[in-house]
């Protein structure tokens, strides 16, 4: 890896995220600005809000989607460190993404679409610890905390440090961004899944 090829796969990946597919689906299907509905996310649980699941779903395999080509084009052209780069670089740009005013989701779908294209039996194993804690506990916010602090120590312990590194930064941000949702657990005041809350989204 050198200075040039790093440069370029952080800032190809940045702008790939930095694309705001909940923003652009909603407002392509009439439903106005998804900023200004439910808790004001872009991600795709906000745009489950509208009522329209095929619009959530199609902003949640979008927004992984964005982060998996940006490391997978990365890797084609470049080694393993350009692609985790790349992948870390669109997961910032949907949570800071430029063309908004650095105001985005929060990270969880590009998160596991990175942790998919870069390793894809990690990236199971991080979507099954998800589900299992979304299952026992009942909490969205809960089980992405518990599937990113766990992305880190499973890397290293596939051998693969430079994917390790782009999961710290990407906990880092992960945390942040459930600052809120971190203090409601706390307090009990968290709303389960399934349950309506204006305030909250995980995605």
């Amino acid at each position: 890896m050198t200075a040039l090829t790093l440069i370029i796969s952080l800032l190809c990946g940045y702008l790939l995220g930095s694309i705001p597919f909940g923003l652009v689906i909603t407002r392509a299907a009439g439903l106005g600005d998804i900023r200004a509905q439910g808790s004001g996310n872009i991600g795709a649980t906000n745009v489950l809000r509208t009522g329209r699941k095929d619009l959530a779903a199609a902003t949640l395999i979008l927004d992984s989607g964005k982060a998996a080509i940006a490391a997978l084009a990365a890797w084609a052209v470049f080694e393993r460190p350009e692609a985790a780069a790349a992948g870390a670089a669109a997961f910032i740009g949907h949570c800071y993404p430029v063309w908004l005013k650095f105001k985005g989701g929060k990270g969880v779908a590009t998160f596991f679409g990175v942790s998919l294209a870069l390793s894809f039996p990690l990236g199971l194993m991080l979507c099954g610890l998800w589900l299992s804690a979304a299952a026992l506990f009942g909490y969205s916010s809960l089980a992405a905390l518990i599937a990113a602090a766990a992305a880190p120590l499973l890397a290293l312990a596939a051998h693969r440090p430079e994917l390790a590194t782009a999961f710290a930064v990407m906990i880092i941000v992960i945390f942040w961004r459930h600052r809120s949702n971190i203090a409601r657990l706390f307090k009990g005041e968290e709303p389960k899944i399934g349950a309506k809350k204006k305030e909250t989204d995980a995605a």
